[in-house]
C-alpha cells in the first residue's frame, strides 16, 4: 500500500490543488535529467526539473500479480538534453525513470509514484513518445546462472578473468575506409584472421564515441583488418574515427581452453547431454550404454 505524506494528503483534500508531475531520468552511464509538466523549473533531491520541455504523461496502468504495468511520456526533442542523435544511438535504452507527484508551491510535499525504465521510443516530426515499463518487466529477463553447455560469463568480466586491456586481447585501431554504417577497414591492429569474430568494438572518438557494438566478422587481409558489424552505427562512421577492438569468444569449452587458456574459469557444462541424446532410442550393441562413464 502506498502511504501518502500527511501534508500532501491534506493538500489533495482541499478544493483546489497545485500539483504537477516530475520525471527523473537516469541513463545507464549515470547522466541524470529532470523534467516537469509545470510551467517553471522545480528543484528537489539535488535535481533540477526543467519546465518548458513540452512533456506530458499519458494514462498509467498498474496490474495485479506479475503483469507488467507502465505508461507513456511524450514530448518534443528540445535543447533540454534529449536529442534525436542520442536516442538513435541507444543512450536512453533501459534508462531508469522516477515519476513524482509534486505540490509545485511546496516541493517538499511530494510522492514517488513509480520507478520504471524506458522501453520503446517512437520518434516523428521532432517529437517522441517513450514507453515507461514497470519494475515487473525485470522478471521477464534471464537472471542467475543457467545450466547449459556454453559459458554463462562474458569475456573479460569478473567470472571470466581475462584481461581485455592487455595487448594480447585488445588493440586500438583507426578507420581507413568504410561504408559509413556496417563495414570498416583499419590498419595496424595485428590480430590473426577471425581473432575478433564475436568480439566487441568500442568507439573512442567520432560521432559514435562511447558506444559499443558486437563484431560479426573480422578478416585480416594483406596487413589490413576488415570488420563487419552486427548493428548499424547510429552516426556515420568516418575515416579517422578511432576505436578499441577486443577478441571474440563463442563461449565453447574448446575455445576457452585453446584460445584463452582459461578452462579453469569456464562457466558452462560442456559434458551435459543435449536434447537429441536424451530422447533418442538406444540401439542394440551400441557402445557407451553399459552404465559406465562417457568420458573415461
Amino acid at each position: 500500500m502506498r502511504i501518502i505524506p500527511q501534508d500532501l494528503a491534506a493538500h489533495m483534500a482541499d478544493g483546489a490543488t497545485t500539483l504537477c508531475h516530475c520525471w527523473k531520468l537516469i541513463r545507464r552511464d549515470g547522466t541524470t535529467f529532470g523534467f516537469t509538466d509545470h510551467d517553471r523549473d522545480l528543484a528537489f533531491g539535488g535535481t533540477v526539473y526543467a519546465a518548458r520541455t513540452g512533456l506530458e504523461a499519458a494514462e498509467v496502468t498498474a496490474e495485479l500479480g506479475f503483469a507488467v504495468g507502465g505508461g507513456e511520456v511524450s514530448g518534443a526533442l528540445v535543447s533540454a538534453g534529449l536529442t534525436e542523435e542520442d536516442i538513435a544511438s541507444g543512450r536512453y535504452d533501459d534508462a531508469s525513470v522516477e515519476t513524482w507527484l509534486v505540490n509545485w508551491s511546496r516541493v517538499e510535499e511530494r510522492l514517488l509514484l513509480d520507478i520504471g525504465s524506458i522501453g520503446e521510443i517512437r520518434r516523428a516530426d521532432g517529437g517522441f513518445v517513450a514507453e515507461v515499463r514497470g519494475l515487473m518487466h525485470r522478471f521477464d529477463e534471464e537472471r542467475g546462472r543457467l545450466f547449459r553447455a556454453t559459458c554463462s560469463a562474458d569475456l573479460g568480466d569478473a567470472r571470466c578473468g581475462i584481461d581485455l586491456a592487455s595487448a594480447t586481447y585488445g588493440q586500438v585501431g583507426t578507420v581507413t575506409a568504410t561504408d559509413g554504417a556496417l563495414t570498416l577497414t583499419a590498419s595496424g591492429i595485428g590480430f590473426a584472421d577471425g581473432w575478433c569474430n564475436a568480439g566487441r568494438l568500442t568507439w573512442i572518438c567520432g560521432g559514435n564515441a562511447g558506444l559499443s557494438v558486437e563484431i560479426k566478422v573480422h578478416r585480416a587481409i594483406g596487413g589490413a583488418d576488415e570488420v563487419d558489424l552486427w548493428q548499424r552505427a547510429p552516426q556515420p562512421i568516418r575515416n579517422g574515427d578511432t576505436f578499441r577492438i577486443t577478441a571474440g569468444c563463442d563461449k565453447t569449452h574448446a575455445t576457452c581452453r585453446a584460445k584463452f587458456r582459461n578452462a579453469v574459469n569456464f562457466r558452462g557444462f560442456p559434458h551435459m547431454p543435449g536434447n537429441d541424446f536424451i530422447i533418442r532410442m538406444p540401439q542394440q550393441g551400441e557402445p557407451g550404454l553399459d552404465g559406465g562413464s562417457f568420458y573415461r
